[in-house]
């Protein structure tokens, strides 16, 4: 197995610790923390990792979340099967993974990850990183993320829950996109799938609210998970191979 290059000064070493409550076997998750500011203007090349033209074109922290992302996933899939290789951009703006794999890159504050397994033991997967939103913000927010029954089990609960509630549906909206657009290569929104509950032992249960596909239908239901850490919510979409 090739050496992977040295990691830049703006990259912690990779963290394979699994932070959400229940492991995914046959998986490989690594993350790190990430600084603009130590952004060097040969990291890209010193890691060799090409980006593309619209990131050439950003500001550090974009530049420097998408090199700590591709950094993820390259030693995530050298980890899980010798690969060296770094996923592209595609034109819908996803990672394009080899063709027997599937995974997921997330960032967001000062931290990134990624997460990759092999089809046969996972079809899709879905990750995504957010700072919690605090309560005036989530308020503000819940009418564009939050289906009318999502409203209404909002309101029933705890106010101190309200942030972590919008926040939470919020993320797990988008790793449940990120594991079922690669199967279904159809567009969905948030109006199109809710969560019907969660525990704060970190368990997720979503609803599809309308076709996809002639698999998933509207109806079917689906598991997920999240961890808090340090203000961020990272959450996780799997559906099994």
């Amino acid at each position: 197995m090739n050496s992977l290059p040295a990691l830049p000064a703006c990259c912690t070493p990779l963290d394979a610790h699994w932070p959400l409550p229940q492991a995914l076997a046959n998986s490989v998750l690594l993350s790190t923390h990430f600084n603009p500011a130590q952004l060097a203007a040969d990291d890209f090349q010193r890691c060799a990792i090409e980006p593309p033209a619209s990131i050439q074109r950003s500001v550090a922290k974009r530049q420097a979340e998408f090199l700590a992302g591709r950094l993820c996933a390259r030693a995530a899939l050298q980890r899980l099967e010798g690969l060296d290789c770094t996923p592209p951009i595609g034109d819908d703006r996803a990672p394009v993974w080899p063709a027997h794999i599937c995974g997921s890159i997330t960032h967001s504050t000062g931290r990134a990850a990624a997460i990759v397994a092999r089809k046969e033991h996972w079809r899709g997967l879905g990750m995504d990183l957010e700072n919690l939103l605090d309560a005036e913000r989530a308020r503000r927010l819940a009418g564009e993320i939050l289906t009318a029954p999502e409203l209404q089990r909002m309101a029933a609960g705890p106010s101190e829950h309200l942030a972590l509630s919008v926040t939470l549906t919020f993320s797990v909206k988008e790793s449940l996109f990120k594991a079922l657009y690669p199967i279904v290569q159809q567009r969905f929104y948030f109006e199109h799938a809710e969560v019907l509950e969660w525990t704060e032992a970190g368990q997720v249960r979503l609803r599809l609210l309308q076709d996809l596909s002639s698999e998933w239908r509207n109806g079917t239901q689906l598991d997920a998970q999240f961890a808090l850490q340090d203000g961020q919510l990272l959450s996780l979409v799997s559906i099994p191979g």
